[in-house]
């Protein structure tokens, strides 16, 4: 069994921040869980380009305010608390957000969880040395 809390995560290495994003990665790949979960904060006025190539995520929005517009449509999503979406076509998007919004993340494959998104938004297909 594993059991893990926000408030000893936050400060490690597990606590990855962005200019426009903290995302605290709750369980990794190391952990052989099949997923990785992450309680994320996009911080309010700020926009980030996303595209996971290599994965799939789902994302529960728990507090906030903020929006998605996918890429390739121009189709605008307004993002509150209750609000799910899962990209399960690696949808290129951009997300912004309009107050902190913080969301429950799930990636597929699990992520290492030294991941950051790369200029064209995507997090790079990771190896752990001795990880499962």
């Amino acid at each position: 069994m594993i059991v893990k809390k926000l408030q000893d995560i936050i400060g490690t290495a597990d606590d990855v921040r962005t200019d426009t994003w903290a995302s605290r990665r709750l369980l990794l790949r190391k952990d052989g869980m099949g997923f990785s979960l992450h309680d994320t904060i996009i911080y309010a006025g700020t926009e980030t380009r996303i595209w996971y190539k290599h994965h799939l995520e789902a994302v529960y929005c728990i507090e906030g305010k903020g929006e998605i517009e996918l890429v390739d449509t121009g189709e605008v999503i307004p993002i509150e608390p209750g609000t799910l979406y899962a990209l399960d076509g690696h949808e290129k998007h951009l997300l912004r957000a309009e107050r902190d919004m913080r969301m429950i993340c799930v990636f597929n494959p699990p992520v290492t969880g030294r991941e950051v998104h790369d200029e064209s938004g995507v997090y790079p297909l990771l190896e752990e040395v001795g990880g499962r």
